[in-house]
């Protein structure tokens, strides 16, 4: 599939990553970009999603890099990553949500319906970030709309479609 503009053609699901400016894009791409080259090849986009606790398929990694890799050199630069990121996951339709609530199950770790600080800090150790559960806490506290101290999927899609 190959990736295109929201305005004109809507069958592309891109959800936003609520990255609230480029140095936050530039973090979450170095994660990705796991041999520092400056690029994200299909192996280290697999490889970040396989450490995520994903069973996603080559197929489904070609597709994604398919959507994101704009000039089809086979990787994805930092301008690519950051366009995709812009996304908006309320002008997609159904296939936007449907990502975003697959990214949400990575999260939601124990599949109750909830992300917990636990779960978070285990994603995000998994993604070689060094932060403590507390940080986590406060991360989800940040979010927690109904204070219950879980972020259910609607306080996470709703974070990841608002922009601050």
């Amino acid at each position: 599939m190959a990736a295109t503009d929201n305005v004109n053609n809507n069958y592309v699901s891109k959800p936003s990553l609520y990255l609230q400016n480029m140095d936050e894009v530039q973090k979450v791409f170095q994660r990705f970009d796991t041999n520092g080259d400056g690029m994200i090849s299909g192996d280290e986009l697999s490889g970040v999603i396989n450490a995520l606790g994903s069973d996603t398929s080559p197929e489904e990694v070609a597709r994604m890099m398919d959507e994101i890799d704009a000039d089809r050199d086979g990787f994805i630069s930092l301008k690519e990553f950051a366009e995709f990121c812009k996304g908006d996951i309320n002008s997609v339709g159904d296939g936007g949500v449907k990502e975003l609530r697959e990214a949400f199950d990575l999260y939601d770790q124990d599949s109750n319906g909830l992300i917990s600080a636990a779960e978070l800090h285990q994603i995000l150790t998994r993604l070689g970030e060094s932060c403590s559960v507390q940080d986590c806490t406060k991360m989800i506290k940040s979010v927690d709309s109904d204070g219950d101290g879980y972020v259910s999927f609607e306080e996470f899609k709703k974070m990841m479609t608002t922009s601050k």
